[in-house]
């Protein structure tokens, strides 16, 4: 008895078991959102990031000076806008206050850079990269300038 009771219990968990392996694997495919199709067509939904710009020159500056500068954007895309990241070059760059929730279209945000001139010199190129649910999917911001730095004899 015990023996029959064993086995019908490990049937009707098996059977459970499949049961919930086949409801996991129908998966609507209308939640899954393909911005581009194979031939490289824009899908017109999609939101879109406008910089007012995407280079600032911030001159020459001396040695351990700190720039900061306010990117400004407009989401002229037709849904809403998520940025997932920004991130720069290198350590001496430093994003600050980015919108943490969806823009949507016609909306406006900013992302705030603080450039630290400390231990560099000559002509300085760096870069932000902004990520979010665009085509495409990064977009590239540039800080340039000049950095003077003190002789040392």
């Amino acid at each position: 008895m015990i023996k029959t009771f064993g086995i019908s219990l490990i049937i009707v968990l098996l059977m459970i078991s499949c049961e919930i392996t086949d409801k996991r694997d129908n998966i609507d495919s209308g939640i899954i959102n393909v911005p581009v199709s194979a031939e490289g067509i824009k899908d017109e939904d999609l939101p879109e990031i406008s910089f007012e710009q995407t280079v600032y020159d911030f001159g020459k500056i001396a040695q351990g000076d700190k720039v900061t500068h306010t990117f400004r954007f407009t989401n002229t895309g037709n849904s809403d806008l998520v940025i997932m990241s920004v991130e720069g070059s290198c350590g001496c760059t430093v994003m600050k206050g980015w919108p943490q929730h969806p823009v949507k279209p016609g909306g406006k945000g900013k992302i705030d850079v603080i450039f630290d001139s400390n231990g560099r010199k000559g002509v300085q190129h760096k870069t932000i990269s902004v990520v979010a649910n665009t085509y495409p999917s990064t977009h590239v911001l540039k800080l340039e300038g000049e950095i003077a730095a003190p002789d040392i004899e």
